[in-house]
């Protein structure tokens, strides 16, 4: 959603009147059937469509923005929360209640007020992803989605899952890396915790929105098969796991047309390849025409005050009625919405407004996150774990005196609280910057209760460089604010924060940096510091989480969901496409490097990153034995054995690879797989990982197949995409043909 570009136009006086008066509203039916819950959701969703008038079909498919910015001369919404993403009045009548939408994938958001909401912040996508963990991240999902019901809501705009094409795309912190595999199962995961709490959640940004920089302009051209083996693939994964109750379409064009009137993404692959059926909602100024829109899929305008005109109000109807749209095409519209609405139990179950939100809990759930998902980059020396007997400690820049960084935009939460630090520009969308109250300083001193613990704020390198001088460790917490809307202009930290790090660590040999960023950045200063840690933004517990990391009170076990690149030379795109300054301005982004995105473009590349893909340590070892591989019921599977060869307890994240030894594929290999195992010292375990047959393959787009080659295939068990402690063996594949959905063909 974009707020900075609301336009409040007097045209909404054509759109149709929000409720109808009650001379004008048919009687309520005597009778109810839609309302059995023993019929199936088509069953129900089809007799709730059939008993609407067209009027009150029209009314499921026109959003509102929740708040009560409205232009002269119009009414806000009737029946919206204040300050929320959306609207859509329900159906007294029918018994089917209003549509209430709150943004986002982190948390419920509050959208432009001087009074917002508090609520729980989960750490960023990247972390969550970072974890590693499925059952963390239906964790996460889960808490979330309480927190949605208890403020009133029922409908949750979260499951970002756009792939990791640039590290600096400003809405990076809300998705889950690079890999189709991971980011597709880790948010599909998250969705199906959201709607467990008979939330309808989304899958978004549908597709390959995978920059802000001119992003309701810019046009997407890739090659149709390597969309479906990366960024569709993803997409698809992510639906299966959820059964999500909604996709949203992106704001750029695909193929020279507008994702969310885009009739091969909507129709042809949504719709019927994968055979989804939720319903499409734009987003919130993503429509921008009637007839094509719905022809081609578009199921709800959503937030129309956003859009230039009214789309899915007056002129849809007049479109029906003059046969320009079809009346089977908007039952098609209403049903889809309504069944969504009986799947995820949301006319069963209302919500209701005011319900109380146990924060200790939450915050709970967000702390676990954040501790799972912040990623040891370098521990040389074992310079952590720090001592608990350590005597002086410098803690330097990042506000780690009084909180952790969030990131900007739509999926802002405001925390219990209140900002720690206001006042810091940008203050207007998608600002303003948000620090959580979760102070590492506070919870490093509550750790280390006889050291003496000394902040600085980092602003005066020299300065910092003089009280890490005077301390036996050194602790800079150096961030980057990114946001919704703005991409990051460079992999560089802002704010000459790397000439800070750089003085701090020729002062003090024992400096470790504490990175609270949005994605990967460049650190130049990394050969002269023995320790770094990506905590990403932590969440609303993060100073806990980072401290708790820091003293080995938790074993960090997070792994990078995406390549650390040296520079933006290593890229496939090192100039960002686009000009920020020219938002209107229509450009072609090239694809070029088509499926192989992240760790498959440095393999096919030849390149060598900072960090690879798939990297973590931990303050233990691991050692894997016994692998081998069988197909059994038509599908790989991969065992092995995971020993915990170190002192303390800890949790390893083995990864899968998978390479043909004669097929062609995009990139030397894939994740084919993983696992999170926990081991106490010196334990084993045995471990199953299951291939997804569609990593195996390469997809056709003409028969839209996936294909498998016969022939001899690598299988690498590592700690990462480089193969850090990998153990290999050969395994040999039949040819097969897979259909779109992964299912083998006879």
């Amino acid at each position: 959603m974009r707020l900075n570009q609301l336009t409040l136009v007097a045209a909404l006086a054509a759109a149709f009147p929000l409720f109808a008066t009650a001379a004008d509203a048919p009687a309520a039916p005597a009778q109810k059937p839609w309302l059995d819950r023993s019929l199936s959701f088509d069953k129900r969703a089809e007799l709730a469509v059939k008993a609407m008038t067209r009027e009150e079909k029209l009314r499921w498919v026109f959003g509102y923005f929740g708040t009560s910015f409205a232009p002269k001369g119009t009414t806000p919404p009737k029946g919206a929360i204040p300050f929320s993403a959306g609207f859509v009045p329900g159906n007294p009548r029918l018994g089917l209640p209003d549509l209430l939408e709150t943004d986002a994938g982190l948390g419920v958001a509050t959208q432009a007020t001087p009074t917002p909401r508090e609520r729980t912040a989960l750490p960023s996508g990247l972390a969550t992803a970072s974890t590693w963990d499925t059952q963390m991240a239906y964790a996460g999902g889960a808490m979330i989605g309480s927190e949605a019901r208890l403020s009133g809501f029922n409908v949750m705009l979260a499951g970002g899952v756009n792939l990791m094409r640039d590290p600096r795309n400003g809405r990076n912190f809300e998705y889950a890396g690079e890999d189709p595999l991971l980011a597709g199962t880790m948010v599909g995961h998250a969705v199906k915790g959201i709607e467990s709490n008979h939330v309808i959640s989304t899958v978004k940004h549908y597709a390959l929105n995978d920059q802000e920089t001119g992003r309701n302009e810019h046009d997407v051209r890739i090659d149709k098969a390597a969309a479906r083996m990366s960024d569709l693939l993803a997409m698809q994964l992510a639906l299966e796991q959820s059964d999500a109750g909604s996709v949203m379409c992106s704001y750029n064009r695909v193929f020279g047309t507008y994702a969310c009137e885009n009739d091969y993404l909507l129709n042809e692959v949504l719709k019927k390849d994968w055979g989804f059926k939720g319903y499409v909602m734009s987003d919130w100024g993503a429509t921008h025409s009637t007839v094509q829109a719905a022809n081609n899929g578009l199921d709800r305008q959503s937030g129309q005050e956003f859009d230039k005109s009214p789309y899915f109000g007056g002129a849809l109807d007049e479109a029906v009625k003059n046969g320009y749209v079809s009346e089977a095409r908007l039952d098609d519209m209403a049903t889809r919405i309504v069944r969504a609405m009986f799947a995820k139990g949301v006319v069963d179950n209302p919500v209701a407004q005011g319900g109380k939100i146990d924060f200790a809990k939450n915050g709970a759930v967000s702390r676990a996150t954040a501790e799972e998902g912040i990623v040891l980059l370098k521990n040389d020396n074992r310079v952590l774990p720090l001592s608990k007997d350590v005597k002086t400690i410098a803690v330097i820049g990042g506000h780690a005196d009084v909180g952790v960084l969030s990131g900007g935009g739509s999926s802002q939460v405001y925390p219990v609280g209140g900002n720690a630090v206001p006042g810091l520009e940008p203050k207007v969308w998608p600002g303003p910057v948000v620090y959580y109250p979760s102070s590492p300083l506070r919870h490093i001193q509550a750790l280390a209760p006889n050291a003496k613990v000394v902040y600085d704020d980092g602003t005066d390198p020299a300065r910092a460089a003089r009280v890490a001088a005077q301390a036996d460790v050194a602790l800079v917490f150096a961030t980057q604010w990114i946001g919704e809307a703005n991409d990051a202009t460079s992999l560089a930290l802002p704010d000459n924060q790397d000439t800070l790090i750089d003085n701090v660590a020729g002062a003090n040999p024992r400096t470790v940096v504490v990175l609270e960023t949005g994605g990967p950045v460049a650190m130049p200063w990394v050969a002269k510091i023995p320790a770094v840690l990506e905590a990403w933004y932590p969440g609303t517990s993060g100073g806990e989480a980072i401290a708790r990391v820091l003293f080995g009170a938790v074993n960090p076990s997070g792994h990078l969901p995406a390549t650390f690149p040296v520079s933006e030379q290593q890229l496939p795109r090192p100039k960002l496409d686009g000009d920020p300054k020219q938002p209107e301005q229509r450009f072609t982004v090239d694809y070029k490097e088509g499926a192989a995105i992240g760790y498959k473009w440095f393999d096919q590349k030849g390149l060598t990153p900072l960090f690879p893909f798939g990297h973590g340590l931990s303050y233990t070892t691991f050692s894997y034995s016994g692998l081998a591989s069988q197909v059994k019921e038509g599908r790989l599977h991969v065992r092995f054995k995971v020993t915990n060869t170190g002192n303390v307890a800890g949790k390893d994240v083995p990864q899968v690879y998978i390479s043909p030894l004669a097929a062609k594929w995009e990139a030397p290999k894939r994740l084919a797989g993983w696992d999170k195992v926990a081991l106490q010292p010196g334990e084993s375990k045995e471990v199953d990982v299951v291939v997804e047959p569609r990593i195996l393959g390469m997809f056709d787009e003409k028969s839209k197949t996936w294909r498998i080659a016969k022939g001899k295939y690598k299988l690498v068990l590592a700690e990462d995409a480089a193969g850090k402690n990998a153990t290999s063996v050969t395994v040999d594949l039949p040819a097969s043909t897979l259909d779109v959905r992964g299912r083998q063909r006879k």
